[in-house]
Formats: C-alpha cells, structure tokens, sequence
C-alpha cells in the first residue's frame, strides 16, 4: 500500500496544489488522503488511483467552500514563485515550469468551488466527468457544464493574462506613467474596475477603482523608481530591497485586454521574507 501511494504522491500533490493554489494546503491534503487509506480495508479499493484521486478531490472541494466562508485565507503570495526576470537560473526556471501562473490564480479564485474543481480536475488531469460528478455530487452531464461554465470564464477572463508582449508593455506603461506621476497615463493603463490588494503588518488593504490606485501609485512613485523586474510565476512584476538585502516589497500585475485589472503588493516583512528570493 505505502509503494503505490508513493508512486501516486506526485501525482496528488500537483492535483491539489493546481486546485487549490496553496502549496501548504495540498501537503495537508495528500496527507490527509493517506491517513484515510490507511484506515480503508484496501481489499475494498478497486482502482486504487482513482480512489485517491477522488479523496483528494473531495477534500480539496472541503477546502475551497472553507475559503469560500472565510475570503481572505485564499491563495498567499508565499506560494507564488518569484525569481529575476533578466536571467534567470536553471533551478528558477525548474521552479517556474512547477508554478501556476499568478495570472490563473486570479482567475481560478474567481470561480466558484465546484466550478474551479471540475475545470482543474479535467481540463488539467483529463479526469472523467463522471469521476468528478462523484465528487460533487452531480451528475456526468451537469458536471460536463460546470467544468464548460468554468472554462468560459477562464477563457474570458484570462485570453490576455499571459506574460506576452501585451502584458509587459501594460507593465511598463504602469512603471513609466507611476515614475513619472502622469495620472492621466495612469488611467489609460489600468481598466476602471482595477483591484489594488496590499499587505501590510497590519493586514491586507483592497482599492477598488482607476482613480483611486492611480491616486495611491503617483504617492510611491519613488519606490516604483527603485523596483527591479522579476517574474511571478512567469508574469512580469517587480522587486526592490534594503541595501543589506533583503526585500523591502514585491508588486505582481494581472492583464486583460491591454490594461491593468490587479495589483497586488507585498510590504509585509514576515511575507517577504517567505518568498524565499
């Protein structure tokens, strides 16, 4: 029993992770999935993979109508990957083809607990709707539409999210107008609705709107001066730190249509420091 689910760990852990956007949450998962086959009669399990592959799954869902309850505690910038964006290292890009994009993130944190769960589980694990249908509950058919819901969503959503040229430039365009304290380019580079999300010591801090963050960007102006370029799991965004250092902050942008949609800053020292950078 222990071999086959080693063999299956990997495996588990990617599922919940891309589920729930939380390294630390998918170790609790897959451990969880082993303490509870350990109490199964394993004469019982037929297919051994697909059964855990459905308990993971069930307690992934657990946790996500949690987070569902509770907003705040979603996905943490300690889970994201951040690494130079000039050259980066071997072992950096291992790191990044093993991220979720920040970009997806967003996006997966949008959708609705059983809708995140079908379009993760099929869309990036070719599970069966009728396997993921005994998860939710549902039926092959009704979970054939949520899983399509879901992928409409990230489709719409997401179509300019990626770290390509389109993303970049907004980036820049942000760094230059923000330097610059041109308010009016502001505006021009960030959608209406933008969400603004930092964490501080204190707790996390959320501007809604263009003129309100373009308002706030034209106050740190002299930070976004002194900011270096990296990648956050991919994604264009940038860093700056102490002279002995270590990091002061960390900026991470999503895209969509050529402008800005969020903003999400890191000035908290204690979440800083678990970047790892």
């Amino acid at each position: 029993m222990i071999e086959v689910f080693e063999a299956q760990r990997e495996r588990l852990r990617a599922l919940a992770y891309r589920v729930l956007g939380s390294h630390a949450d998918a170790e609790d998962v897959v451990q969880e999935a082993w303490m509870r086959l350990v109490r199964q009669d394993e004469a019982s399990i037929a297919n051994l993979a697909g059964w855990l592959t459905t308990v993971v799954g069930r307690l992934s869902l657990d946790v996500l109508r949690s987070r569902q309850a509770r907003p705040e505690t979603g996905y943490s910038f300690a889970d994201l990957v951040v690494v130079p964006a000039d050259e980066p290292t071997p072992e950096d890009q291992v790191a990044l083809a093993d991220s979720v994009g920040f970009a997806m993130l967003v996006v997966l944190d949008s959708l609705s607990p059983s809708e995140r769960l079908a379009f993760v589980l099929h869309d990036m694990f070719a599970v069966p709707f009728h396997d993921i249908g005994q998860i939710l509950g549902k039926s092959a058919d009704a979970t054939k539409m949520i899983a399509s819901r879901a992928r409409r969503k990230v489709r719409s959503t997401d179509r300019s999210a990626g770290p390509g040229r389109e993303h970049d430039e907004a980036v820049k365009a942000f760094r230059a107008a923000a330097v610059g304290g041109d308010f009016e380019a502001l505006l021009r580079v960030l959608d209406p609705e933008v969400k603004l999300t930092v964490d501080t010591p204190g707790g996390t801090v959320v501007t809604i709107g263009a003129t309100e963050v373009a308002a706030g960007a034209r106050m740190f102006s002299g930070e976004v001066a002194h900011q270096r370029p990296v990648l956050v799991n991919g994604v264009p965004g940038h860093m700056s730190w102490r002279s002995d250092g270590t990091p002061l902050s960390a900026i991470a942008f999503t895209v969509a249509d050529g402008r800005i949609t969020g903003i999400h800053i890191i000035i908290d020292p204690a979440k800083l420091a678990r970047l790892g950078v």
